[in-house]
């Protein structure tokens, strides 16, 4: 192995380190996802109940169950920490990176030292863009899903490499359907959606119209018996689940006029570029490589079919639904990585500087040089009001971050190696990346995260005492005092479901029940809230002995 695609490997694993696993544990978890996805896991492992999914003890059918499991199963192996919370998401992304390396590395010949270059470029794109990095340290089930895609996706395609009805061929069939039913376990019917929409396309195009029946019948059968045992007794437990799951988390928020995050067709187009840094401005001298390479009929122009399919059709299929999240769009990133690597090879093949590529490096170099003198302006006199940090140190991280990052960008600038060039511009965001980790503004951390008021007073809070919380503080509220009996104060948002149940009577309160339950416990009534809402409760509520809060549009904690 050349030095240069020793020094790659070396980044990537710094790389994946430093951006993705060592600072997990540092930030405080995120309402109402992050403490949802501990929440859920750790009433699991509480209770003994594998099966049937809750959030304070109530039924909570929003999702099946794998991605719940392999929290779970982090949680028990690091203890019920924030580390162990994220650890799923950040093992997802780098298990992606993985996988998007042997995609390419299938595409050519193992002994071509500037193909292995290359295919470590792929994974060195993904790790680098902004939305893997911003999911990829989260805990949502978007980056688990993603990777079973990918899983499922790398099996078929590998698979249809190898020679009709081989050993190798069944094998990566049956990897590829198990890996699709854990992506059903984890997200629901999509699981089927996005594969088909990727290799059916991909097989007509290669002409492969007998493979499109010979090849489907393996993994579907096995996705369908890997899903089977778990929606088997799901159903058997729960029988309003698939019901309930089908309809709201499918054709509701698919279809319906009112699905839940509802945006325009647009949505995804206009976010990408942002999603996409920091390779969306050089993206053109991909692009460039990409449509030369159309007509080939090798490895790396099968890979580059399906990875057009992989990207496109998924990306138009997401901008259908009416209901739509940055995060759908996740397992779209691991066939861009590899568009990407795949059109930089053919361009920097050509000798001279490469002007589609020194463009994009300059815009993507002035653009955060613009934010690098902004973001002093706005910390020191403010914006509407608004300044990111109270602490002078965070502000210089983030100065020291945007630095770094402007700086890399025009040493690739300038380079004239095509290789360094490309290595200096995926590392550019590495530093910005890992101080993101301890600089969240100061109004994200009074807005978003209730943990440090709640673990401030966990250790005065007894089982005897009786908890009430409004519905933006329930999920974090269980987490950190470990309850599952905590009553919820006004609109239910989607624990509403769960309330309907006959064993989840008198859980749910409204202002006056709330005032009259507080009374008949003085001393022993906690409530724990949004500040706005208490704003509204206040006077129909006794006089309470004790109040704390994290900050005037934050949580809080009163004891009556």
């Amino acid at each position: 192995m050349s030095k240069t695609n020793q020094f790659t490997v070396l980044l990537l694993v710094s790389f994946f380190l430093l951006a993705y696993i060592l600072p997990l544990g540092v930030r405080d978890l995120v309402v109402p996802d992050e403490t949802r996805y501990a929440e859920v896991p750790r009433e699991m492992i509480a209770s003994g109940d594998w099966i049937s999914p809750r959030i304070n003890g109530l039924r909570y059918f929003e999702k099946p169950v794998m991605g719940y499991w392999v929290h779970a199963a982090s949680l028990k192996l690091f203890g019920e920490n924030n580390f162990a919370v994220r650890f799923p998401s950040a093992l997802a992304v780098g298990l992606s990176a993985v996988l998007i390396f042997f995609l390419m590395q299938n595409a050519g010949s193992r002994k071509d030292e500037q193909r292995q270059f290359y295919a470590l470029l792929a994974p060195l794109i993904f790790l680098s863009c902004f939305e893997v990095f911003g999911v990829g340290n989260t805990a949502v089930l978007d980056t688990l899903f993603s990777f079973f895609l990918t899983a499922t996706i790398t099996g078929f395609y590998l698979a249809s490499e190898a020679g009709p009805g081989s050993t190798r061929e069944k094998g990566l069939l049956l990897v590829s359907g198990i890996f699709c039913g854990f992506a059903f376990l984890t997200k629901g019917f999509l699981a089927f959606a996005v594969p088909v929409l990727t290799l059916a396309p991909y097989l007509v195009w290669e002409r492969r119209y007998k493979d499109l029946f010979r090849m489907s019948w393996l993994p579907i059968l096995t996705a369908l018996i890997a899903a089977a045992p778990w929606s088997i007794l799901i159903h058997l437990k729960e029988p309003d689940f698939w019901h309930f799951f089908f309809w709201n988390e499918h054709i509701r928020r698919f279809l319906a006029d009112n699905a839940q995050h509802r945006e325009s067709f647009w949505f995804f187009f206009l976010a990408a570029p942002a999603m996409f840094l920091p390779w969306t401005f050089v993206s053109p001298a991909a692009i460039q490589g990409i449509a030369a390479q159309f007509r080939g009929d090798g490895p790396k122009h099968r890979l580059l079919r399906i990875s057009l399919c992989w990207l496109i059709l998924p990306f138009l299929f997401f901008s259908l639904s009416r209901g739509k999240l940055l995060t759908y769009i996740l397992p779209c990133f691991p066939p861009f990585a590899i568009l990407m690597a795949t059109g930089f090879r053919h361009r920097f093949k050509e000798p001279g500087p490469n002007r589609f590529f020194q463009g994009g490096t300059a815009v993507t170099a002035m653009l955060f040089a613009v934010i690098l003198l902004a973001f002093p302006m706005i910390q020191f006199f403010g914006f509407n009001g608004f300044r990111p940090f109270s602490e002078s140190w965070k502000m210089m991280m983030v100065i020291n971050g945007l630095a770094f990052f402007v700086l890399l960008s025009a040493w690739s600038l300038k380079s004239r190696h095509p290789q360094v060039k490309l290595i200096l511009f995926g590392a550019a965001p590495l530093f910005f990346f890992f101080i993101a980790h301890f600089t969240i503004p100061d109004l994200t951390r009074e807005v978003k995260c209730p943990g440090p008021i709640l673990e401030k007073y966990r250790q005065n809070v007894s089982r005897d005492d009786i908890i009430i919380s409004d519905e933006n503080s329930l999920r974090a509220v269980c987490w950190y005092l470990k309850r599952n009996d905590v009553y919820i104060l006004g609109g239910a948002g989607e624990m509403d479901y769960g309330l309907t149940y006959p064993d989840a009577k008198g859980r749910q309160l409204d202002a006056k029940a709330a005032a009259g339950l507080i009374r008949e416990n003085r001393g022993k009534a906690i409530l724990i809230a949004r500040v706005r809402n208490v704003t509204q409760w206040q006077n129909q509520f006794p006089a309470p002995v004790f109040q704390d809060r994290n900050g005037p549009a934050g949580y809080v904690f009163l004891r009556y």
